[in-house]
């Protein structure tokens, strides 16, 4: 198993290029995404879940944008690998 980069993974990745773009139109999908669960769901724990798993699958799509892209200081990729 191929070893992580710790470093990669937990380091300030500062957004540049069309990168704070995508992020803003991932957040607003989700956002719209999670309305739409609050909208046609009742009030639950269920519904609650469903939510947070929209704002954790959107933490996780901005992340593999800022992880994943070389970085605009460096123009340098360094895999996190997992």
């Amino acid at each position: 198993m191929p070893k992580l980069n710790l470093d990669r993974l937990f380091k300030y990745h500062r957004p540049h290029g069309t990168q704070p773009d995508r992020y803003a139109r991932l957040r607003e999908a989700a956002k719209t995404y999670a309305a739409t669960i609050a909208e046609l769901t009742p009030e639950s724990p269920e519904q609650t879940l469903a939510i947070r798993c929209v704002h954790q699958a959107s933490m996780h799509a901005n992340s593999a944008i800022a992880v994943n892209e070389p970085d605009a200081e460096t123009d340098q990729w360094t895999p996190p690998t997992t």
